[in-house]
This record gives C-alpha cells, structure tokens and sequence, in this order.
C-alpha cells in the first residue's frame, strides 16, 4: 500500500476504531452546501425521468414542486418496480455536481487519514434512489469487494453518504464490526429483487453483532471493501437518497471495466489531479489539453 501519510481530518481514536472495527462513522461530515451540486444532478435526472413517463402516458402530473425526499417516490407510486428498475437500481451518471462531491476535500481530508495522500477515485460509485415498494432498494448482506473480485485494490473505503436522515424505517446501513480481515468469501447472485445484487448465505454471517446505523444527512459512514454490510427495505413514503463514493491508493488497480476514476489528490504530482473537465470526457489525470 502506498501510504505517503500528509494529514487528513481524522483523530487518532477514529483512525484506531476504523482499523480495529472495519467501519466509522463521522457525524455531519457535510453541510447543506457541500451536497447542493450533487441533489441538482440528482433533481435533474428526476426530471428527465418524469419527462420520459409524462411522454410515454404513465403520468399525468410531473409534480415539479414537490420537495426532493418525496418527488420521485410520488412519481412512481402508481407504477411498477419494472417501471422504475428501467432506470436501475443505481445511477452513474457523469453530472457534474456528482464531481464535485466526490472530490469534496472533507471527503479526501477523512480518506487521507486511512490510506495516505495519493488519492484515486474509484469508477464504481453510486447514486442510489431508494423508493418504497421496490424490493432492489433492500441490498443483502454482501461484501463490496464481489463487485471487484480479481482486482488487487486493496483497501478500497467506501463512503457511504446520505443525502436525507437515513433510519431504519426509509432503510439505513447494517453492518457486521470487525469483519473486513475476512477473506472474500463465496457470494451468489440472489433473484429476490430482479437486478441480481452479490449476496451471501445466512450461515456464511458467522456470529458476529450487526451494528445498525441511522445517521443524519452529511453524514458519512467509511467502511473496507470487505466488511460485511447490507440495507433494509425503504418502509416510508420518501426516497432514501444515497451516493455510495470509493477511494484507493494511486498504486492499486484503476478497475478500469468499471469505468474511468479519476486521480482525486496527490502531493507528488499535483498537476495531474483531474479537474471536472477531464473527468466529463472520462480521463483519469489532468491532461496538457485540460491545462490550458
């Protein structure tokens, strides 16, 4: 691991319980206008989503006023889970506000204190709607890493972050402490929710407690690529919004058939941290075409 330790955010009682138990969670990690930019990419996706219905006579009402937690749940509260699974079950779109939450430095101050300065986003992030009604919004018990098997990324955090309260009515985070020295082990694709999430068997669990965090929006929950993890069904009448970022060390597998990540920080090579720029035409550093 190519830890070039600079600073970061974090206390050492933090850094010591994120290496001993998997996970941590930091309150209000983000403000209001930290997430500003990324709920307008997400609103303008809603929006686009209700023009498709509108124009297709599935609705008759685009609800354009109603509040961000309640629009999209509101519009396909008279639809189908295949309606909105047209839509997957997460979204990776290229919308600049979602650049600029991921490269949000309280973000990479709180990663650098656990992996070191030399930061890189990985591809795989997520913007996740999880309405009422829809089995794919309860994600099962599973370890990130299934997602990237033969990749030698390692660690990979994830920082869970969402973007309204999350509890366990709307379907907050489930975690087994202490579970990320495990080896990855052998998933299964399940077909409860019809999109085929990596799951694991009951009896693969183990004894270990789960952890169950609700946590307010800004909030972010940083956890190893292969700590057991999993959310519950969204009970309410409002969107769980979520986004799900990654980050690695520079030195470690860039995953590209996953996509592009982009190079988030680096003190041995500054001018090649990508900008919004190069991120939008999928490049991962700084180029001499973005750098004029």
């Amino acid at each position: 691991m190519n830890v070039s330790q600079i600073g970061g955010s974090l206390s050492k009682e933090q850094i010591d319980f994120y290496h001993l138990e998997g996970y941590l969670v930091i309150p209000n990690l983000l403000q209001e206008e930290d997430l500003t930019q990324a709920i307008e990419a997400m609103n303008s996706k809603v929006s686009a989503i209700a023009d498709e219905l509108a124009q297709a006579g599935l609705i008759h009402d685009k609800l354009e006023d109603r509040p961000f937690k309640y629009r999209l749940a509101e519009l396909f509260k008279d639809l189908t889970a295949e309606h909105f699974l047209k839509y997957g079950r997460s979204w990776r779109d290229r919308i600049p506000g979602y650049f600029h939450l991921m490269s949000n430095p309280k973000i990479l101050d709180a990663v650098e204190s656990l992996i070191g300065g030399e930061l890189f986003s990985n591809p795989v992030y997520n913007t996740r709607p999880k309405i009422p009604k829809v089995a794919a919004g309860a994600v099962p018990w599973h370890q990130d890493k299934s997602y990237w098997p033969d990749a030698n990324s390692n660690p990979v955090i994830t920082v869970w972050i969402p973007l309204v309260d999350a509890n366990e009515i709307n379907g907050c985070l489930h975690i087994k402490p202490r579970t990320h020295r495990k080896r990855l082990l052998k998933w299964h694709q399940e077909s409860e929710t019809g999109t085929g999430y990596t799951a694991l068997h009951e009896s693969q669990l183990g004894k270990t407690k789960t952890v169950v965090l609700p946590v307010t929006a800004g909030s972010a929950i940083l956890f190893n690529d292969r700590c057991l993890h999993m959310s519950t069904p969204n009970l309410s009448d409002e969107v769980r919004w979520s986004v799900d970022l990654r980050y690695q060390p520079t030195d470690q597998d860039p995953m590209p058939a996953h996509g592009a990540g982009f190079l988030a920080r680096s003190y041995k090579y500054p001018e090649r941290v990508a900008t919004l720029e190069d991120w939008m035409a999928n490049r991962t550093e700084r180029t001499a075409v973005s750098a004029d």
